[in-house]
C-alpha cells in the first residue's frame, strides 16, 4: 500500500474512519471524502500528511467530479475507490414512504453506481481497486429495513456487473463487495445501544463486530495481495447467514 492513494467515501466515521485510519498505517494516502465537514477535517487533521478532506455528496455527480479534480490536484493519483458512505433508515415494506424510499436508494445505490463509474474512469488506464459495501441486509431480507435492504441489494449486483464490465474491456480493476452484519456505529448505534454487551470481544454469539474488522478486508481488497480477487462477495458477520441456513 505504500504512497497509493484511496478515496473512501463516509470516511469521517464509523467504518470508513477506521479503514482510513488503517490504510495509512500500512503507507498509503487517504481522501476523507464525507458531508459531514466538521468531523471529515477533524479525521484528516488527526491523519496527518497522509490525508485530504473532500467534502463529498455522494448522491452528486458534480460532488464527484470535484472530489477526483481535487484528488489528483493534491496527489496527483488515484488507486483505489472504497464505497463505504450510506444512510440506514428502518422501517418494513408497510411503513415506509415513497419519499424514504426514494432517497435511501439515490444515496446508497445511486451514490455507488457514480463511485464507481468515476472510479473506472480513473483507474481504466493504469488499474486499480473499488470496494463497496453492501450488507447482510441485502441477502436475508431483514424486514425491518425495506428501503436499505434493496438499497444495497443494488450494490452488490451493480458490483457482480462493474466486476464482468472491467474484466471484458481488459482494465486492470478489479471490484469486490464486503457484506457485513451488524456494526457497532454510530450509524447503528439506535440498534446496539440498551442490548447490553454485544461486543464481539465479550460475547462470541454477538451480531456485532467492530469498525476495524470491517476495515481490515477493505484495506487488503485494495492491496495487490488480493490482485485476483474480482466480482467476489466477501462476507464478514460471524457466521450469521449460514446459521440462518
Amino acid at each position: 500500500m505504500q504512497d497509493k492513494v484511496v478515496l473512501i467515501t463516509g470516511a469521517a466515521s464509523g467504518v470508513g474512519q477506521a479503514a482510513a485510519q488503517a490504510l495509512v498505517e500500512q503507507g498509503a494516502r487517504v481522501v476523507v471524502a464525507d458531508v459531514d465537514e466538521h468531523n471529515g477535517r477533524e479525521t484528516a487533521q488527526r491523519l496527518g500528511e497522509a490525508a485530504l478532506f473532500v467534502r463529498l455528496n455522494i448522491a452528486d455527480e458534480y460532488d464527484w467530479e470535484q472530489a477526483m479534480a481535487v484528488t489528483y490536484a493534491h496527489f496527483g493519483r488515484l488507486d483505489a475507490v472504497v464505497n463505504n458512505a450510506g444512510i440506514l433508515p428502518m422501517g418494513d415494506i408497510e411503513q415506509t414512504s415513497l419519499q424514504e424510499w426514494r432517497r435511501t436508494l439515490s444515496i446508497n445505490a445511486d451514490g455507488t453506481f457514480l463511485g464507481c463509474k468515476y472510479a473506472i474512469q480513473a483507474l481504466r488506464e493504469k488499474g486499480g481497486a473499488i470496494v463497496n459495501l453492501a450488507s447482510t441486509a441485502a441477502v436475508a431480507g431483514h424486514p425491518g429495513m425495506c428501503a436499505y435492504s434493496a438499497s444495497k441489494g443494488a450494490v452488490a449486483a451493480l458490483t457482480r456487473n462493474v466486476a464482468a464490465h472491467c474484466l471484458s474491456h481488459g482494465y486492470r480493476i478489479r471490484c469486490n463487495t464486503i457484506i457485513p452484519g451488524g456494526i457497532r456505529t454510530p450509524m447503528t448505534a439506535a440498534i446496539w445501544q440498551g442490548n447490553g454487551d454485544l461486543s464481539f470481544a465479550d460475547n462470541p454469539k454477538s451480531p456485532f463486530c467492530e469498525p476495524e474488522d470491517v476495515a481490515n478486508l477493505i484495506v487488503f481488497l485494495v492491496s495487490d495481495e488480493s490482485r485476483y480477487i474480482n466480482g467476489a462477495e466477501m462476507r464478514v458477520d460471524n457466521a450469521f447467514l449460514v446459521a440462518l441456513g
